[in-house]
């Protein structure tokens, strides 16, 4: 276990995770039911960039960065809220004034978007995350963090009682066999609870073994969106978001939303949208 989040804080992975999660939990919570949120590897929370991890990679530059400073203008609506979620945390636990200095992980993302009838669970195995997980939420009685592997989470948690669930999966990928191990995580939580939507973000390193994975997962209901930026040095390029039971108008937010973004990242930036069974693509 030594894959730590922190030095991908911002980038343009975490552009297309929290852009999808944000409006994800947008449209779950326009109903006035309750929802159960499942966060399966939640990392620190928040993240400093001018920190030692993020701040020696700089990879929120070439991500988060480039969006904020993109004319506001014409942006749509999805980026609009994520990019206010953004700020908005950096405002209330970074430095005051200047330039963007912290970001948001995907579990106060969360927390930002759930209202006071919800419930969310945060987990993450790694010690020293955990714990600092733990201290971002000290005295949250709306988070319950769990040091605990998220596979085995989504076996225990499901079915909520609100009977209505958005389960984030956001693994390392440092194993060889992690999608394997994502797919039947996946496939059990689906067992247990087949009408929650479930969100996956997977890098496209392997494009065969990602293709098998898409392969693996087309008898279900899924809106998959992938995003392809030029790097060098061996770094990450590409990578997706696979939404299982999407809601109802998130595809449509997404075709206005990753065109705009291709564009602000810079050139040579290409995201695409799959939508079975018309499995269509954007490019841009």
């Amino acid at each position: 276990m030594n894959y730590r989040h922190g030095f991908h804080a911002g980038n343009f992975a975490d552009v297309l995770k929290h852009l999808v999660l944000c409006e994800l939990l947008r449209l779950l919570t326009a109903k006035d039911k309750r929802l159960f949120a499942l966060d399966t590897h939640a990392g620190t929370g928040g993240y400093d960039l001018g920190g030692s991890m993020a701040g020696r990679t700089g990879e929120a530059a070439a991500g988060i960065a480039r969006l904020l400073a993109a004319p506001k203008a014409g942006t749509p609506g999805a980026v609009a809220r994520y990019l206010a979620a953004v700020v908005a945390y950096d405002r209330k636990f970074g430095p005051p004034g200047g330039a963007l200095r912290r970001y948001p992980g995907s579990p106060r993302l969360i927390r930002a978007g759930l209202r006071p009838l919800d419930r969310f669970v945060a987990c993450e195995l790694h010690p020293q995350d955990a714990l600092a997980l733990k201290r971002e939420f000290a005295g949250d009685r709306s988070v319950e963090v769990r040091q605990e592997d998220g596979y085995h989470a989504v076996k225990a948690a499901l079915p909520p009682p609100e009977r209505r669930a958005l389960v984030l999966i956001d693994p390392p990928f440092e194993a060889t066999d992690e999608f394997e191990k994502l797919v039947r995580a996946l496939r059990h939580g689906l067992r247990r609870f087949p009408v929650g939507c479930y969100a996956v973000w997977y890098p496209i390193k392997d494009t065969a073994a990602a293709h098998d994975f898409v392969t693996g997962l087309a008898d279900l209901k899924t809106l998959r969106l992938e995003m392809d930026v030029p790097a060098e040095g061996g770094k990450l390029s590409a990578c997706a978001m696979l939404v299982v039971n999407p809601p109802w108008k998130l595809e449509e937010a997404m075709r206005e939303s990753l065109p705009w973004i291709a564009t602000h990242l810079g050139p040579g930036t290409k995201t695409a949208i799959f939508a079975p069974p018309t499995e269509t693509p954007l490019s841009a």
